[in-house]
């Protein structure tokens, strides 16, 4: 093979293919981001031409994830910006909100046309009866991301909790930093934008620690989630062609499964982002340990919900109008992030029983902490949390409204402890990953402390034979195709 081949086709390797997105756990990222590295070390410390490097090097992963695209990303980020210094350059009050609004609607107008368009023109031809014809819309990866990035900027400026970047380029680098960029966390402004001016070089133990959550990253997507997938894809695909009890384990599978993709996308963008010398917010706290609805959303997603909590609850009034409106504004805000998660019923039902959810536990609360402190009473709590979550996610995973209730009634109606054994003996493999996670989940926070402790001064050598034993382990249970995230699609 001659030079110019190898070229070639190196050259067709990097541009964007709509079936093969440039995601965490492929090859060509990790390639890419080893030369990436270097150079961003060697830039550092010349803070604008680092801010255009790292920009330019987010703008081609997006581009690499959601093709052309990226052009949005840049015209959203240009009118953000501009908006923004026309917030605090005029005097008037009403032109200040004016300039809120026209960034909020313009944000939710670009997501709205790609994300809901055909959803609410579906529902409108529905009620009169019409000939519906989907538009050919295709969704920008990470777009319900940044846009939430761009909200939480304009109001920060807005409300004096952040003051404006000088220049667009520093907002962009804000708005399109890589490692958040298509999945989150999602970065909030009055965080992230002083982290850039600081301009901050990671320390050797910060590194490591990035290491850990890479390593461990890769483990719950590329290993456990990945695997896991193949069997629990089976169940969703054919809604009754299974026993209840096959039906059952796909039910749990995927909520071991969407938690291990999902947490495991952020642990690797978190990783990546301290190794860079930036600090993102948590953003999964072991969700299914919780023993309430709560409990649950104070550690899944966090960023989503603490972001929902300060731009939607806390606006529509929080806990301060009175009961019954406390209630309605976890309903409503719930709601609006089972939404924000996708244009279909089934979103918007696992979000109102989300938020049904928490208002029935806040009603409850009074009488919940009389109760006594006792293990089999925290088993019970934790056991119903979990029935309620792991239920709420066959909406979120099935192809429609309908094959969500085929695969719960399957499950109830045609269930038989036979399936045990077999079960055992077909995907003994599954079972494994199924009882790491749990167990993972199981031992006290302390163990996961020390672990990371004895990585992080762990020598060199030892570092390193981890990575290849998970580098090989990826390998061995990869599927033929790369995965992509879960959260993608949102």
């Amino acid at each position: 093979m001659d030079f110019q081949t190898i070229l070639n086709n190196f050259c067709e390797m990097l541009r964007y293919e709509a079936d093969n997105p440039m995601i965490f756990s492929s090859g060509l990222f990790w390639t890419l981001f080893v030369i990436f590295i270097p150079v961003y070390a060697l830039l550092k410390k010349r803070m604008w031409q680092m801010i255009a490097f790292v920009a330019a090097f987010s703008l081609y992963f997006y581009y690499k994830s959601s093709g052309l695209f990226f052009f949005l990303l840049i015209g959203t980020s240009l009118i953000d910006w501009l908006l923004s210094r026309l917030i605090v350059s005029v005097r008037s009050g009403g032109l200040k909100k004016l300039c809120v609004w026209a960034s909020v609607v313009n944000s939710l107008g670009i997501l709205g046309y790609f994300k809901y368009a055909n959803f609410f023109l579906w529902n409108w031809n529905a009620m009169v009866e019409g000939n519906f014809q989907p538009l050919d819309i295709i969704l920008p990866v990470g777009i319900s991301f940044y846009t939430f990035q761009s909200i939480s900027y304009i109001v920060d400026v807005y409300k004096g909790r952040v003051a404006p970047t000088q220049t667009w380029l520093e907002y962009l680098f804000f708005l399109s930093f890589f490692p958040a960029l298509v999945a989150g966390p999602i970065v909030r402004a009055d965080y992230f934008i002083p982290q850039i001016r600081e301009n901050r070089s990671a320390t050797t133990q910060e590194t490591y620690i990035g290491l850990w959550l890479i390593i461990t990253g890769v483990i719950k997507k590329a290993i456990i989630a990945d695997y896991i997938a193949q069997y629990n894809d089976l169940i969703f695909q054919t809604p009754t062609g299974y026993s209840g009890f096959e039906s059952l384990m796909g039910v749990i599978g995927y909520t071991m499964q969407i938690y291990c993709d999902f947490s495991g996308y952020s642990d690797m963008a978190i990783g990546i982002a301290m190794i860079m010398g930036f600090t993102l917010m948590k953003n999964f706290d072991f969700p299914y340990k919780s023993k309430n609805l709560t409990e649950f959303w104070r550690r899944w997603h966090i960023s989503l919900s603490t972001w929902l909590r300060d731009y939607v609850y806390i606006p529509l009034g929080g806990n301060r109008k009175g009961t019954f409106r406390t209630y309605l504004n976890n309903f409503l805000t719930m709601l609006i992030g089972g939404l924000w998660h996708g244009a279909a019923w089934k979103f918007v039902f696992w979000g109102a029983m989300h938020g049904a959810g928490l208002a029935v536990h806040k009603a409850c609360r009074p009488w919940l902490d009389r109760l006594p402190d006792r293990y089999w009473i925290k088993a019970l709590a934790w056991t119903l949390t979990m029935i309620y979550v792991s239920l709420l996610w066959v909406f979120f995973r099935a192809d429609s409204w309908t094959d969500s209730w085929l695969i719960i009634q399957n499950i109830f109606t045609n269930f038989s402890l036979d399936y045990i054994v077999p079960f055992i003996k077909a995907r003994y493999v599954w079972l494994v990953m199924m009882t790491f996670i749990i167990a993972v989940h199981a031992i006290p926070q302390r163990w996961h402390d020390r672990m990371l402790d004895l990585f992080v001064k762990a020598p060199w050598p030892v570092k390193l034979f981890g990575f290849i034993v998970v580098v090989q382990l990826v390998i061995e249970f990869m599927s033929e195709n790369v995965a992509p995230f879960i959260y993608f699609q949102f």
